[in-house]
């Protein structure tokens, strides 16, 4: 599995390139991918918030990628009071998905997870021959986790989300936000894990 780092700018999220052909999150802009326009097939989202879907839009243009996300964060590329696009003074892309992503789908050898408590529809990618996972805002790579108080959040949820991706054999870690995890990425989960239940966040 090969997966490479697009830096999100500001407060926008980062987004990766897995094999070439997976785009994961689209808060980068078309310019930032450009090079590979020709190969990208997918573009999966991690959940609806608009650090996530801001250059949807035109990075579906330029490709023509199929637009993947799950079914509980489907109505946020269209719905700006899930997306958050106003706290960014922008509106949502408006956009209906190609695939409706449910737990368990594969794709490209990368497993969907469906871990919702930051939005009901948020997902993580799991490749289980490498052990890498890219978890978008659900646990991140410096022992925290995503918001869990944003519309559709619970604490309660986003708990047992991180339990069940604490199971999980982690080497690479490659969060929505903060630099990824190279190696030991499990460690990481734990320590959000801990966190959670500590009750201290």
């Amino acid at each position: 599995m090969t997966i490479k780092l697009i830096p999100g700018r500001g407060m926008y999220a980062n987004a990766y390139l897995a094999q070439g052909t997976v785009l994961v999150d689209a808060g980068i802009t078309p310019m930032s991918v450009e090079a590979h326009r020709e190969s990208i097939k997918y573009i999966v989202l991690t959940h609806c918030h608009f650090d996530h879907i801001a250059y949807l839009g035109p990075l579906v243009s330029m490709t023509g990628a199929k637009v993947c996300i799950h079914a509980a964060d489907a109505d946020g590329l269209r719905e700006d009071n899930l997306n958050l696009a106003m706290q960014f003074g922008s509106h949502s892309p408006g956009i209906i998905p190609d695939i409706i992503l449910e737990d368990g789908n594969q794709l490209e050898g990368l497993e969907v997870i469906h871990t919702p408590g930051h939005t009901p529809g948020s997902i993580c990618l799991y490749n289980k021959e490498t052990r890498d996972l890219i978890s978008g805002d659900t646990v991140f790579s410096d022992g925290a986790f995503g918001r869990y108080d944003f519309p559709g959040g619970s604490r309660e949820t986003l708990s047992t989300s991180l339990d069940r991706v604490a199971d999980l054999e982690v080497k690479g870690l490659y969060p929505g936000h903060g630099l990824p995890a190279l190696d030991h990425g499990e460690r990481h989960i734990k320590a959000a894990q801990a966190l959670m239940r500590s009750g201290y966040a």
